[in-house]
């Protein structure tokens, strides 16, 4: 990219004057400055300039140097020139996201992905590593799954008390069929007795 003139730097005292402090879990913020947006169009040349007012942004990288040399931040001829900290430009669909990505450069051919951040109609979020999302997603399921065996549990209770009940109830049944049962054998045992005795007196 060629050099080109550039918006201000930040303030000294401005959200980009001090880096995060390392291992800062800031992915439940967003930034965004209406006042700029409203001032500088955000494109592929500009972008990096926006990205810079954020508390994401670590003005120890190799970026800001280039910058205090009125280089573009984002010339890879010379970002691969140098090795630690740096901020690259790795997706864009202007004017509505860019994708910068934070990664650590160890020489002109290697370099090891950090962090990634997207600039959304404006908004820059961090993205979430790809283990904190695994995780959440696990513990989700892991919650959905617990939920599902506490319910299951509460209707087998529920349908085994039901079924102990119809037992008992069927039990009960069966005794008072029982019952009912001994008295007609009695009452049919009495009738045929009757009938045979009748029948013996006339033959007699």
């Amino acid at each position: 990219m060629s050099a080109m003139p550039l918006p201000p730097p930040p303030p000294a005292d401005g959200p980009a004057a001090l880096p995060p402090p390392p291992g800062t879990d800031m992915t439940g913020i967003c930034f965004r400055d209406q006042l700029w947006l409203n001032t500088y169009p955000l494109d592929r040349n500009l972008v990096f300039d926006y990205f810079a007012l954020s508390p994401f942004y670590d003005i120890t990288c190799n970026n800001e140097s280039l910058r205090s040399r009125q280089i573009h931040p984002l010339d890879m001829s010379q970002l691969t020139k140098m090795t630690g900290l740096e901020y690259v430009l790795s997706e864009v669909m202007e004017p509505h996201l860019f994708v910068m990505r934070k990664q650590k450069r160890t020489n002109s051919e290697k370099s090891d992905a950090l962090l990634a951040y997207y600039i959304l109609d404006g908004s820059i979020y961090q993205a979430p590593l790809l283990g904190s999302v695994f995780a959440s997603r696990i513990s989700r399921a892991m919650h959905h799954i617990s939920k599902a065996f506490s319910t299951a549990c509460s209707k087998l209770e529920k349908i085994g008390n039901a079924e102990t009940e119809a037992d008992a109830a069927a039990s009960e049944s069966k005794a008072q069929k029982e019952t009912i049962d001994l008295k007609e054998l009695k009452r049919v045992d009495h009738i045929l007795m009757s009938l045979q005795r009748k029948t013996s007196d006339i033959f007699l």
